[in-house]
């Protein structure tokens, strides 16, 4: 029987395609009646017949032979391969490569497993795939350029590999992380103008202090310092320093590679005033629409925020119009005699474009149609950026992403044609609101409660509330779908149950109140929305020692029990820049009870309007005001357990929660009131030592106000007043406020609380 062989090694594969093969070595053409594969143990055959471009029933000849073993090396899963001819049977003899059966990490601190783990991935090392000794290097280089990023220049990493049954390989990466590279020295030259503190001072980069280990900001990157010198660039060209410019920045590392020293070559120029401003270019015919868009003053320093301003607000002229590809540019005439600029504004509006297509992307977690359906600008329309940034910020408000952004490109062999993509980047959605307080009389009071916004990714929102403690037993279920209906009519369920004990001895009397209610909220503008709903409530005084004498009275005359049928009836508008953060803007509610069935009738109503002023970039005055008042109805007094309660975190803080208003003649007890008023002040600042991180915060704060009864009149002069300080951290869990107040307008049997603390909630 003929028996020939073909064999190629990885060096031998080199030399075929570069050699011709000696003639011994030479196989004659036969026509192939089978092909089989040996040596597979994880590979498909199906993925080598796929690759060869040799099939039964095929003429077999050297080249294709060659281009067979080629095609099959292509494809990184074989360290040999060789072609034997037995008869008229071709045989493909083959060796895997090794795969990676696991990958671990001994000594990392400052990663999560994750990180590196998908690091890894991302350039082709990962559980599962071949194994390949030349991503070994690739891999530890990735691992240093991770460690490098977050300042630690000394990392070192050791591969260890160990062989596993099956041809597999187990990588373990040790790191010896080291100490990371503190930034020891900062030195701006070249300028003269302002001082060099002064210029550090714009840096999120320093060389440390007491609260560097939270932000730290002593730790050099490079993305951080080009970000400085933005920022230091800017400042000058708001200043009219039109021709300021970096000239050269040096890092110097010490040997230990532990110790950083930066310094930044400047030159500051002169300083130039706005002679004037210039149009030119086509602006549509509507030269009047644009000039009234300019925000640059003559006559004052040329400040290139306001440039930048006045561009921006250009293009999105353009964009309403369609003009997607619009160009502004703006053109400095310098006349240095006189040390003057006229800015021209060049305009290129370029061409009409539609909108082709609308890709989404990063949403892993919430489903398309959550996010589709805040657009408002749509596909196979014109492109409005009107529109667009309308659907950018929708998207923005629902609150799910930590950023949001809109790109447009143009669509290839198209000149009226774009595409545009939303990227989001998503967050957890889910809080957990806690609440705590210490008095004398209580103790420390908790309060719990979970809220996930977007349940399964649907947009749904689903909460519960528990309080198990012997003074206050609370449950509350509630769910909202946003989008109830197609038009954006959201639907809001609540299922209640609360018990409310003032002593913690079980004998003491008690409130406890059942109900549900249902609620739509009808979008009416982009940031209007009106609220109708209506539910079902029963309250049960329970008798026990201390009863108020005005429960009991209500108790005789209308009996132990009353039920409600209140409906309700609502208003909100939300200009603020930010939900978790806010800095600009402000928050109106305007709700509306009226009862009109059951035992208990009554009309009930609350207003709440915040307002944020940014003073700098670093400091912000935040007011805010709750009013509320009730009345009973049909020849029926209000009923004492729809009262407003105040004291607290949300109301005046210092005061133990719920303790202002009337109170019991016999047990000293509060009860609340039908009127309510709270306002409160506030300014925020960074914390010390963390910069301009936002997360973390201190402010100080003047709260005042009241509750008031039936008959009494909301007097200024008896409103209780605290002043204090406090801390705003946006923890995992969510924002968590913590304050320690003094009363400033106390009053006899004032209970005061003057460390309090909750998550979750703001002023």
């Amino acid at each position: 029987m003929q028996f020939k062989r073909l064999s190629l090694g990885l060096v031998s594969v080199v030399m075929a395609l570069l050699l011709a093969a000696p003639a011994a070595w030479a196989a004659e053409p036969f026509k192939i009646r089978d092909i089989q594969v040996e040596g597979l143990q994880r590979v498909e055959p199906g993925t080598v017949f796929a690759s060869i471009p040799l099939r039964v029933g095929d003429t077999y000849s050297d080249d294709k032979g060659t281009a067979s073993i080629r095609a099959l090396f292509a494809l990184g899963l074989f360290t040999d391969v060789r072609l034997e001819i037995n008869g008229d049977v071709l045989v493909v003899v083959v060796e895997e490569r090794s795969s990676v059966a696991g990958i671990d990490f001994v000594g990392t601190r400052e990663f999560d497993k994750t990180v590196l783990l998908k690091a890894l991935r991302d350039i082709g090392l990962a559980e599962g795939r071949p194994f390949d000794k030349a991503l070994l290097d690739r891999a530890e280089q990735e691992l240093k350029r991770q460690y490098i990023n977050r300042s630690l220049y000394a990392a070192e990493v050791v591969t260890t590999v160990t062989p596993n049954e099956r041809n597999r390989v187990s990588l373990v990466f040790t790191v010896n992380e080291g100490e990371p590279a503190k930034i020891g020295e900062i030195r701006i030259v070249g300028n003269k103008v302002y001082s060099e503190s002064t210029l550090r001072n714009l840096f999120d980069l320093d060389t440390g202090n007491w609260m560097s280990w939270y932000t730290k900001s002593d730790r050099y990157a490079r993305a951080k310092l080009n970000a400085d010198l933005e920022t230091l660039k800017s400042y000058y060209l708001a200043r009219g320093y039109l021709e300021f410019r970096v000239d050269s920045t040096q890092v110097a590392m010490a040997p230990n590679k532990q110790d950083m020293s930066i310094t930044i070559n400047v030159t500051e120029g002169e300083r130039f005033v706005v002679a004037g401003v210039r149009l030119a270019g086509n602006y549509l015919g509507r030269d009047d629409e644009f000039k009234a868009m300019v925000t640059i003053q003559p006559g004052q320093a040329y400040n290139a925020d306001q440039v930048a301003e006045t561009v921006k607000a250009f293009t999105e002229h353009f964009g309403r119009f369609g003009y997607a590809f619009a160009r502004v540019q703006p053109v400095p005439d310098i006349d240095r005699s006189t040390n003057r600029v006229t800015v021209v504004l060049q305009a290129e509006p370029s061409r009409r474009a539609y909108v082709r297509r609308i890709n989404v992307a990063g949403n892993n977690r919430t489903r398309d149609e959550v996010i589709r359906r805040e657009f408002r600008q749509f596909e196979a329309s014109w492109y409005d950026g009107d529109k667009i940034r309308l659907s950018r910020n929708r998207v923005d408000r629902l609150g799910y992403f930590t950023d949001v952004s809109m790109e447009t490109s143009e669509v290839p062999g198209t000149v009226d044609q774009v595409d545009l993509t939303l990227k989001v980047t998503e967050r957890p959605t889910g809080s957990l609101n806690l609440g705590a307080g210490f008095s004398s009389n209580e103790g420390l009071g908790l309060t719990f409660g979970v809220n996930q916004q977007n349940a399964f990714g649907t947009g749904h929102s689903l909460g519960v509330q528990v309080n198990t403690s012997k003074i206050n037993r609370v449950i509350v279920l509630n769910t909202t779908d946003p989008y109830f209906t197609q038009d954006g009519v959201s639907r809001t369920i609540d299922l209640y149950q609360r018990v409310s004990r003032p002593y913690t001895d079980t004998s003491s009397y008690a409130l406890e109140t059942m109900g549900t209610s249902l609620r739509f909220g009808i979008p009416f503008t982009e940031r209007d929305t009106v609220y109708i709903g209506g539910g079902f409530e029963s309250t049960t005084i329970q008798p026990g020692t201390y009863l108020p004498a005005a429960y009991q009275s209500y108790a005789d005359q209308f009996g132990y029990t009353s039920t409600a049928v209140p409906l309700t009836l609502g208003w909100g508008r939300d200009n603020r820049d930010s939900a978790l953060v806010p800095t600009a803007g402000n928050f109106q509610r305007l709700t509306g009870e009226w009862s009109t069935g059951g035992e208990v009738r009554y009309v009930r109503g609350t207003y709440q309007y915040q307002h944020y002023f940014p003073l700098t970039k670093q400091y912000t005055f935040a007011f805010n005001t709750d009013l509320g008042a009730g009345k009973g109805i049909d020849g029926r007094p209000y009923p004492l357990f729809k009262n407003f309660y105040g004291g607290g975190l949300g109301s005046v803080r210092g005061f133990e929660a719920g303790s202002l208003g009337p109170r019991d003649t016999l047990t000293g007890l509060t009860y609340g009131g039908n009127k309510k008023v709270n306002v409160n002040f506030e300014l925020q600042a960074p914390f010390p030592g963390a910069g301009n991180d936002r997360t973390l915060r201190i402010y100080a704060f003047v709260d005042t106000g009241n509750v008031f009864g039936p008959g009494e009149p909301m007097a200024v002069g008896t409103f209780r007043a605290a002043g204090g300080v406090g801390i705003s951290w946006i923890s995992p869990m969510g924002p968590l406020r913590l304050a320690f107040a003094t009363p400033i307008r106390t009053f006899e049997g004032d209970r005061i609380q003057n460390l309090q603390f909750q998550i979750g909630t703001s002023f």
